[in-house]
């Protein structure tokens, strides 16, 4: 009867093995060889590869949020009558999430122009599911700047009264 190996066996087997079969004891394996300076035992191979994806990963996630943050303005902006404060909300924390993104990683800077771009398509998308518009309804390139984005009184479109009401909630002036 075979029993399962412990976390210790595990962490013995060849490098390569873990990382296929159990990424988490490959992972502890790899900080224990660093905490160690054991450079020669390193899987360098894969440790080069799983960096690079945490980047790409900071910038996946910040298209991600502009795709949302986006295509909740599209909402706002084109179907006025059904404005809430759960759009307000979730364009809020997509401002906050993108603000924290930057904050923790300052180097995709020089990206925001073109992750608003690419995630624009997506925003568009976003907005057509939830509203039932048609996709020629709305702009072909983003019509929003990266200012208006971030901007947290910025909400497009005519802003009435009872929209001022709702934004005033959350403390929000619109600009005019």
């Amino acid at each position: 009867m075979s029993t399962k190996p412990s976390e210790e066996d595990r962490m013995n087997l060849p490098l390569i093995n873990l990382y296929d079969t159990d990424f988490y004891a490959w992972t502890q394996k790899q900080v224990q060889l660093l905490r160690q300076r054991d450079i020669e035992n390193l899987d360098i191979e894969n440790l080069i590869e799983e960096i690079e994806s945490l980047g790409k990963q900071e910038k996946r996630e910040l298209v991600n949020r502009l795709k949302i943050i986006i295509g909740h303005l599209l909402k706002w902006q084109y179907q006025p009558i059904h404005r809430s404060r759960s759009w307000i909300r979730t364009i809020r924390e997509q401002r906050n999430e993108i603000k924290n993104i930057i904050r923790e990683n300052p180097s995709l800077k020089p990206f925001l122009n073109d992750a608003k771009d690419a995630a624009y398509s997506s925003g568009v998308d976003l907005a057509i599911d939830e509203t039932g518009i048609g996709i020629d309804i709305f702009p072909k390139l983003c019509p929003y700047s990266w200012e208006e984005i971030e901007n947290p009184n910025f909400f497009p479109g005519d802003i009435t009264d009872s929209d001022r009401d709702l934004l005033a909630i959350y403390g929000i002036s619109p600009e005019s």
